[in-house]
């Protein structure tokens, strides 16, 4: 169990040295195709040293690697070059941002599937801007209204992976505390539960409720989040979320025990079409 940025250099490393020697070079000859001493081959495979995005194109065009969404993805767990870019809209906020928000960040803008359980508020790429900015205001205390704001422009810019193409897909189970508290007020909450009611429609989201009756369940000891690539299941990564950080799992023991709690949740919960109606029926509206 590492902090983000760790995680990312040995899965940036271990696919790195996946695709060498799948291409057949040692890492001596790897190093000589691009003019580096061996020594920084292994230093980026094994995750003991980053690696600058133009370094890793280097390697992927030495590996003959054409592949553009891979490409991406490990230019993505590598960092922003200098100066950014449209890919990477949330450097412009590296003032505001933690650095495990930014990972976390990077890495929901290039998973394909997202898996989430929620026991305490509406997942953030469903947060309607006034809930987002109650939720905001109440876990950050002592924000002046500048930071809150840009705090929140994060979180709405963040929902655009859901109108990408393709989109990202979202599987979320809501514990029912998630529609009872009343977050900002009634008014608020009864425009979010509304907007639950209008995701829940959306193809590309799969939302269902696990009601108080359920009883004791084995996401009771908290919230997390499970992101998955299409490109190579390698990358796949658990992140559970603390008040001041945010910590990465990797290890397929740990994503196959997540991945397996998430479908004992999606089983006990109701129905995509039951937690509509029962979303509506708190006050979403129909």
């Amino acid at each position: 169990m590492q902090h983000g940025p760790a995680v990312r250099r040995r899965k940036l490393g271990a696919e790195l040295r996946a695709l060498r020697t799948g291409a057949g070079f040692t890492s001596g000859e790897a190093a000589q195709m691009v003019g580096w001493h061996q020594s920084k081959v292994s230093r980026i495979e094994t995750g003991a040293s980053g690696v600058k995005p133009a370094d890793v194109r280097l390697l992927l065009d030495a590996y003959s690697v054409r592949d553009s969404q891979l490409r991406e993805l490990l230019l993505v767990l590598a960092g922003p070059d200098e100066g950014g870019g449209r890919h990477h809209w949330w450097h412009a906020y590296r003032g505001v941002l933690p650095p495990t928000y930014r990972d976390f960040i990077s890495l929901e803008s290039q998973a394909s599937t997202m898996r989430t359980l929620e026991t305490s508020v509406v997942p953030g790429l469903l947060q309607t801007p006034e809930y987002a900015r109650a939720v905001t205001k109440a876990a950050v205390d002592g924000l002046d209204d500048e930071r809150l704001d840009a705090l929140v422009e994060v979180r709405l810019a963040r929902q655009d992976v859901l109108r990408t193409h393709p989109p990202l897909e979202l599987s979320a189970v809501l514990d029912e505390a998630v529609l009872r508290r009343e977050v900002g007020g009634p008014e608020i909450m009864a425009r979010q539960l509304a907007r639950l009611v209008e995701a829940a429609r959306l193809p590309q989201v799969r939302l269902q409720v696990l009601p108080f009756t359920a009883g004791a369940h084995i996401g009771i000891t908290g919230p997390f989040v499970v992101f998955s690539f299409s490109s190579t299941s390698d990358l796949d990564v658990v992140v559970l979320d603390h008040l001041t950080s945010s910590l990465y799992l990797e290890r397929k023991e740990d994503l196959q025990a997540y991945t397996e709690a998430f479908n004992t949740l999606q089983f006990h919960a109701l129905s995509p079409e039951d937690s509509l109606d029962y979303i509506a029926a708190t006050g979403g509206g129909v």
